[in-house]
């Protein structure tokens, strides 16, 4: 049964987490990301002395600060647990409210540690445990009832901060406020996309994703592939992660695969049979080839390797050898990667049928078995079939479900084809046909198997997209880049929606039209949100419309374009109602650009941001640059006390404006990019009065909450013109003996250099005598002619083609 979230989170003052593994030792992490104490306890090692009965998991928190990807949001949140073991520390359990075990996937330890807590557990505590596919109800049957009503399965992902699966498995004596508690905890503060499972081997994410993973190791013997060519087959091609199977599982670990494929053997014996580890798996095992944590799985990374792009070797499996990795090519795999959407590269790739090449067979055979089990699993282990998708898309990170994944190749074609080779197709899917349904989903209902009918999907209060939105209200205007959309509470969003949002002359147009106009929107409106569903707020600015432009001497039409994108992020800052800026994922480049210039920002957690374009020889010239020397001003005038309006020659000397400026130069200047919002703060690519939003699906409503509290707040735009004093040439000079000695160290190169100097150029004010007050658009006039200036240059050309056509940038 599922329980409804709360409509605000409770209140967890400390929590705990039992056994300090790398499972263990990542949730404690990612609960300091929400601000949590926590208690990280493990055994006492043996010959420990007084000092170092904590070892472990005191050692477990500094692998955590070393490790990668990063556990914190910020490395201080280390400082919120505090190790401790379970022999001298359990009397601390009585101040947590949550308590997680996550001790070894053992029946026998499992419930021996929970004979040991109970004593210590305080009366309204809650404990719940993170195993990966035991009972759970048989974890604690040996419990007194009242310990079993605060008991219940809490399953998250590795790595937690980075997972946003978690798996509630309820028993039948859970108290159901308990679990909505955790549920809304782990929703709002952990960012998780709640899923309920029932209480069978494996739950769903794993039970659907390790039978992939091991129906893909059974197709790979039968049609003799390769591990890389299995790999290219089920990754981004079919909307699956681009480590593809092996790659994925040398990640998650290949005794962890082991054990959770074991578990099969306690579901039917058809399941057990399907998940029959290979021999070449088994010796795998024995010789301990784990995956990374061992440094070599099905993959062997050369550390060494001349060519960083290509330094791993693979794993043949027929020989148990290593040889240096190919790169595949499938016929099918090039003519799918015309296609623009997942639906349509499925389509070409599978539907209504295998092709001839093995690749096509392989894919048809994965996929279509996928579907069916899922299909079949459905009636066991959820309450709907949405839940089996949700979890998919947030445990594996699969773009589509395998009912949204099988509704997109059409199920009708699909379940004849089968039919027709004498392969299974699900009762569930016959069931759908008989009923007269043609899909699993219409709009935002759903198939249910009791009542043969489409019934609502459930969203909780505070969700949404605005995929959905637009479906329900239509869309005011829009482009090939961009939308309007009604989002309710008198709040429209820009929804941004070109490939990898790139900023093109389609966004830029209509964000300019929508915001810079003195009637239409801005008038129907009481504030905007510019946000979008895809996977990156923003890639940066269009550098292929860039460097054609380039290429072909249209200096007049990359000025226009130039000055374009600075009117469009004018428009955003002086609109007179406020832009919140929703940036999430990657936003790069023209992307913080856009972030700004908004009244308010309300960023997802993980946000990589960064002013980026020096990577590819330029300098941010859509205001940018101008902001963070604004930016620097205001830090200086907080710092140091001097009004730069009143006294503009003593605040352009000064010390605090000095290092501000640096700090802001820097971070252009070496491109940096945050591993999370937090860093974003540091890097002052956010405000500190900017809140931030953990659980993506609420980023949306989390900011149009903000665009309404501006707008009832009585927001006005920012005065213009704004003046404020130029730093001059003497800091300018500062700086370049900065970079002068970065070169000196081979840090940079001789073109990095160049960079700096026409960066250092727009940030100082050109030529003007120190304290010179100037306005807003005599920067972006500097700005606009360094970057020209730039374009015109052979080296910046190189970077941009490269970084098209690697996705890196290039340090010629």
């Amino acid at each position: 049964m599922k329980t409804a979230n709360a409509s605000s989170p409770p209140l967890f003052r400390r929590c705990a987490v039992l056994g300090a593994g790398t499972m263990g030792s990542r949730i404690a992490a990612h609960l300091a990301n929400a601000g949590v104490p926590v208690l990280l306890l493990d055994i006492v090692p043996e010959g420990a002395d007084a000092g170092s009965r904590d070892r472990v998991a005191t050692q477990a928190v500094q692998s955590l600060l070393k490790g990668k990807p990063a556990a914190f949001f910020d490395a201080t949140n280390a400082n919120l647990i505090t190790p401790g073991n379970f022999e001298d520390d359990l009397p601390h359990l009585t101040t947590c409210d949550w308590i997680i075990e996550a001790v070894t996937e053992d029946l026998e330890i499992k419930q021996a540690l929970l004979t040991r807590i109970a004593p210590y557990l305080g009366p309204a505590s809650i404990v719940t445990t993170n195993t990966s596919g035991l009972p759970v109800a048989s974890i604690a049957a040996k419990m007194p009832s009242e310990f079993r009503r605060r008991w219940f399965g809490t399953h998250f992902f590795n790595p937690p901060r980075y997972m946003r699966l978690l798996e509630i498995i309820q028993t039948p004596e859970a108290d159901p406020q308990a679990v909505a508690a955790i549920a809304s905890f782990a929703d709002r503060r952990l960012g998780k996309a709640i899923v309920y499972a029932r209480d069978t081997p494996n739950f769903i994410a794993n039970r659907i994703g390790v039978f992939a993973m091991l129906t893909a190791i059974e197709l790979m013997q039968q049609l003799d592939l390769t591990i890389e060519e299995v790999d290219a087959l089920t990754g981004s091609a079919i909307g699956w992660p681009r480590t593809g199977t092996f790659r994925l599982a040398d990640m998650v670990g290949i005794d962890v695969l082991a054990h959770v494929a074991k578990n099969f053997s306690r579901i039917k014996s058809e399941d057990a049979a399907a998940a029959k580890l290979p021999d070449f798996l088994e010796v795998m095992l024995e010789r301990k080839w784990l995956g990374d944590k061992t440094g070599q799985g099905f993959y062997k990374k050369l550390p060494d390797a001349p060519d960083p792009r290509n330094n791993r070797l693979a794993l043949d499996w027929k020989t148990l050898e290593y040889r240096p990795a190919q790169r595949p090519k499938f016929p099918a795999l090039e003519m799918a990667k015309n296609a623009e959407t997942l639906p349509e590269r499925l389509r070409l790739l599978i539907a209504p049928g295998p092709g001839k090449d093995k690749g096509s067979l392989f894919q048809w055979t994965l996929l279509t078995r996928i579907w069916n089990y899922a299909a079949d699993c459905w009636p066991e282990i959820a309450d709907d079939l949405a839940s089996i998708d949700r979890a998919m898309r947030a445990g594996f990170n699969w773009e589509l479900g395998p009912f949204e994944m099988w509704d997109a190749v059409g199920v009708p074609e699909s379940c004849e084809k089968l039919k027709s080779r004498g392969e299974h197709v699900s009762q569930q899917a016959w069931d759908l046909l008989a009923s007269g349904k043609t899909s699993w989903y219409s709009k935002d209902a759903e198939f249910d198997l009791a009542t043969h009918s489409y019934q609502t999907v459930p969203v909780p209060e505070g969700i949404a997209s605005v995929a959905a939105i637009k479906r329900a209200n239509g869309v005011i205007r829009s482009n090939a880049g961009a939308s309007l959309v009604d989002i309710g509470e008198g709040i429209a969003c820009i929804e941004l929606h070109s490939k990898k949002n790139a900023i093109g002359d389609d966004i830029v147009s209509l964000v300019t039209q929508v915001l810079h106009s003195d009637s239409g929107p801005v008038r129907n409106f009481r504030g905007f949100v510019i946000t979008g569903d895809a996977s990156d707020f923003s890639v940066g600015a269009n550098l292929m419309q860039l460097l054609l432009a380039m290429q072909e001497g249209e200096w007049d039409e990359v000025d226009l374009a130039v000055r374009a994108f600075q009117r469009m992020t004018s428009a955003i800052k002086f609109c007179p109602r406020p832009v919140v800026v929703a940036p999430f994922h990657l936003c790069l480049g023209g992307g913080v650009e856009i972030s700004l210039h908004g009244a308010a920002r309300q960023p997802h957690a993980e946000l990589y941001m960064g002013l980026v374009e020096t990577g590819v020889g330029l300098i941010p010239a859509g205001g940018g640059t101008k902001e963070m020397v604004l930016h620097a001003v205001e830090a200086a005038a907080q710092s140091s006390g001097i009004c730069p309006e009143n006294d503009p020659r003593r605040f352009a000397f000064s010390a605090e404006y000095q290092e501000a400026l640096k700090k802001r130069f820097e971070t252009i200047a070496m491109a940096r990019v945050s591993t999370s919002a937090a860093e974003a703060r540091r890097l002052d690519l956010l405000q500190a009065s900017d809140k931030i939003t953990v659980n993506r699906d609420r980023l949306l409503l989390d900011a149009r909450e903000t665009a309404v509290y501006l707008a009832e707040s009585g927001y006005a735009p920012p005065a213009q013109p704004m003046k404020v004093p130029v730093p001059g040439e003497q800091v300018g000079a500062t700086l370049k003996l900065g970079v002068h000695l970065m070169r000196q160290a081979e840090f940079i190169s001789d073109y990095d250099v160049i960079i700096a100097h026409h960066l250092i150029r727009v940030m100082c004010g050109g030529n003007l005598t120190p304290g010179s007050m100037v306005t807003e658009q005599y920067f972006l006039d500097l700005e606009r002619e360094a970057f020209l200036s730039l374009c015109g240059e052979r080296r910046t050309q190189e970077r941009i083609a490269f970084t098209l056509k690697t996705g890196k940038p290039l340090r010629n």
